[in-house]
């Protein structure tokens, strides 16, 4: 496997992405393929101040600071993972499409799994010297693969840091996966349906209640619900690519790091990081009676365990949206 470094322009994009090329990359299943593993990085100079690695959730990005960061209320200057005292990593799962470049697009979507993603980010920080983490952060999506990369690497991360997440997907995100990838490939217009579909996974009926009330859109002679759903369909559909779409709703139902292990004990039984976990109290995807039997195991053999409850009812969502809430919980992390 070789692996080489360079810089490249992005499409649309105002940061420069750094890429690493990482050739005859072996996937868990035996497939081989070329993978252009890109990320930035914020805040301080790489090798003069700890690091801490974000990963983002399905239909995120590395922007997760700045103008434009998708997380940029947590991190930034004097936020929560404070970008004048920490180096900020942030790798794109490859075949997302945020460079814009159709080649590091991939064509069979089933090539990757969450467990292979932590593998190639591993293999980033390598590359990057990187052999110490102050904290190793994700959330959703992001949350499952910094799980597999605690396990893949027990003793890189002081901290690991996941939010609105599990360890593993249950029935109920299969369940929904599947539906995800049976619109994908069947519905004429398969972004914008599929994404309709997933906004009902991230947010809860309290939350539609508040919102909407059953107000109409006067001038489409529809409910604003519908209007919502059809806009964020349409969003979607500007700005993502299908086989990103695809492949990433893949990756989601493939996280468990039991794999490999007879259980999810044995599996982070080697884990050194403290594990902070926060939960939503409304996520439906994610739930917190799934998060308390994990709390339950991990209490179990170790005591560095700590858990966060995100009161909203939001669902899913809340953990991009109750940012108060959140930050109050990161802040002692960080400001260690």
């Amino acid at each position: 496997m070789l692996v080489t470094l360079h810089n490249l322009k992005s499409i649309g994009l105002n940061e420069i992405l750094s890429y690493i090329s990482i050739e005859n990359y072996t996937t868990f299943a035996g497939e081989t393929t070329q993978v252009n593993l890109s990320y930035q990085i914020f805040g301080q100079t790489l090798g003069t101040a700890p690091v801490v690695l974000v990963t983002h959730a399905l239909t995120g990005n590395s922007q997760v600071s700045g103008p434009d960061g998708w997380w940029s209320s947590l991190v930034g200057p004097k936020k929560a993972i404070d970008t004048n005292v920490y180096t900020v990593i942030a790798f794109n799962i490859p075949g997302n499409g945020f460079d814009g470049l159709e080649e590091n697009l991939f064509d069979n979507y089933k090539i990757f799994t969450a467990k292979d993603i932590a593998r190639l980010f591993s293999i980033g920080l390598e590359k990057l010297r990187v052999n110490k983490l102050f904290a190793n952060v994700g959330g959703s999506l992001g949350g499952g693969i910094s799980w597999e990369l605690s396990v893949l690497k027990p003793n890189l991360a002081k901290n690991l840091v996941v939010v609105a997440t599990d360890w593993k997907a249950s029935d109920w995100v299969i369940a929904n996966t599947k539906v995800q990838e049976v619109i994908l490939l069947n519905s004429s217009n398969p972004l914008h349906d599929a994404r309709m579909h997933a906004m009902l996974m991230y947010r809860t009926p309290e939350s539609f209640t508040l919102k909407f009330n059953r107000t109409k859109n006067d001038s489409l002679g529809i409910f604003n619900i519908e209007s919502w759903l059809l806009y964020h369909g349409k969003k979607l559909e500007e700005r993502f690519a299908l086989a990103s779409y695809k492949q990433l709703n893949y990756i989601l139902s493939t996280i468990d790091i039991s794999t490999h292990y007879r259980n999810f004990k044995e599996a982070i039984y080697a884990v050194t990081a403290n594990i902070h976990i926060v939960t939503v109290d409304s996520d439906s995807l994610f739930t917190l009676k799934e998060d308390q039997k994990t709390l339950s195991l991990l209490r179990e053999i170790r005591n560095n365990v700590n858990h966060r409850i995100i009161r909203s009812i939001h669902g899913h969502d809340a953990f991009l949206i109750e940012y108060e809430q959140l930050d109050n919980f990161m802040y002692p992390i960080f400001k260690q």
